[in-house]
């Protein structure tokens, strides 16, 4: 098991640890190569960096720090964190999606947020890896979430 995760605040990385913690599984951090600054994370700034990506498809491909997951034909369930922006995951998790193939991988995404539900990053990543086997996804208001320990559990 392998839990992959874009933590922009910090949030989303105490999850991540959380289900590693109790799964036992592999932590692996998706990191830009140019970080974002709190300036780059204004969304509501329409001029910030997170705000130019939704808005432009010519930006987003984010290039990663780096891809290298190692061992990863040999994982068979694939935790994915990461925030949610705009209703759906950043777009440096879709850069990520590009970069593996999760066909037959058993896939369970998470999300964490203050208010916003998981929205439509469930489809997007189902669409995006239509051979993997995407499960229900869950939104965490953070690591002590009452609702994570059943979920995980679950997986």
């Amino acid at each position: 098991t392998l839990v992959v995760y874009y933590s922009a605040t910090g949030n989303t990385r105490a999850v991540a640890e959380y289900i590693a913690d109790a799964t036992g599984a592999d932590l692996f951090e998706i990191t830009p190569a140019e970080p974002y600054t709190s300036e780059d994370l204004n969304w509501s700034n329409q001029d910030s960096r997170v705000s130019r990506e939704y808005a432009d498809d010519s930006l987003r491909d984010v290039e990663l720090a780096s891809a290298a997951v190692d061992g990863w034909e040999e994982y068979d369930t694939v935790f994915i964190g990461y925030p949610i922006w705009w209703g759906t995951m950043p777009r440096i998790i879709n850069t990520f999606l590009d970069s593996y193939d999760l066909s037959g991988k058993v896939v369970m995404p998470f999300c964490t947020s203050g208010s916003s539900g998981i929205g439509t990053s469930v489809a997007a990543i189902k669409a995006a890896e239509p051979d993997a086997i995407v499960r229900d996804g869950l939104r965490a208001s953070g690591a002590t979430d009452s609702r994570l320990a059943a979920w995980v559990a679950g997986a």
